[in-house]
C-alpha cells in the first residue's frame, strides 16, 4: 500500500447529492478566482479578473468590446454563457477521479457519464466515514469543507454572498 502526503479537501456537493474530493493545495485558490469573477461589477474588471487554474468564461477571447460588452456595461457572473450552459466553473465531483486512488473509487463509487458534461465520480454521503478512514490510513490530510465544495461547484454563483 502506497503512503501518500496529499491534502484533500471533500463535501457535499449539492448538485450531484454526493460527496466530492479535490486538492486542497488549489481548492481556495480556485475559488478566489471564482468569487473575483462573481464580485466583478462591470465586463471590464470581469476581464481583468486573473485565472490562474481556471480558464476565463469572460475572458477577452470569449466576449469582445466591440460586441456590446464594453469595460463599461454591467456585468452579472450568471449571465455568462458557460456558466448558464453549466460548463463554468468545472463539475466538482469530477475532481475525485483525479484524486481518489483507483481502488478506493471502484469500492465506494460509481462512474456517472452525463450527456453535456463528461464523466464525474459519485461517492455516495453514507460511504464517508469509512472513506475518509481508508484515506487517512493512507497517509492522506482529509477535511471537510462543504462550503468551498459547492462555491468551485458554481452553487449560489448569483447570490450577493458569493
Amino acid at each position: 500500500m502506497t503512503t501518500h502526503h496529499q491534502h484533500l479537501v471533500y463535501g457535499h456537493a449539492t448538485n450531484h447529492d454526493c460527496l466530492a474530493f479535490a486538492d486542497a493545495g488549489t481548492a481556495t485558490e480556485e475559488a478566489a478566482e471564482i468569487r473575483a469573477l462573481a464580485a466583478a461589477r462591470t465586463w471590464g474588471e470581469a476581464r481583468q479578473v486573473q485565472m490562474t487554474h481556471l480558464s476565463h468564461p469572460a475572458g477577452p477571447d470569449c466576449y469582445e468590446p466591440e460586441d456590446g460588452y464594453g469595460d463599461d456595461e454591467p456585468f452579472h457572473i450568471t449571465e455568462v454563457g458557460a456558466v448558464v450552459e453549466g460548463y463554468w466553473p468545472p463539475m466538482v465531483t469530477t475532481r475525485a477521479l483525479d484524486v481518489l486512488p483507483q481502488d478506493l473509487r471502484d469500492r465506494y463509487a460509481k462512474l456517472v457519464l452525463t450527456v453535456h458534461n463528461g464523466e464525474y465520480l459519485d461517492v455516495p454521503v453514507d460511504c464517508e466515514a469509512e472513506l475518509v478512514a481508508e484515506l487517512r490510513e493512507r497517509g492522506y490530510e482529509v477535511t471537510r469543507d462543504d462550503e468551498l465544495i459547492n462555491l468551485l461547484d458554481g452553487v449560489n454563483l448569483g447570490s450577493p454572498t458569493a
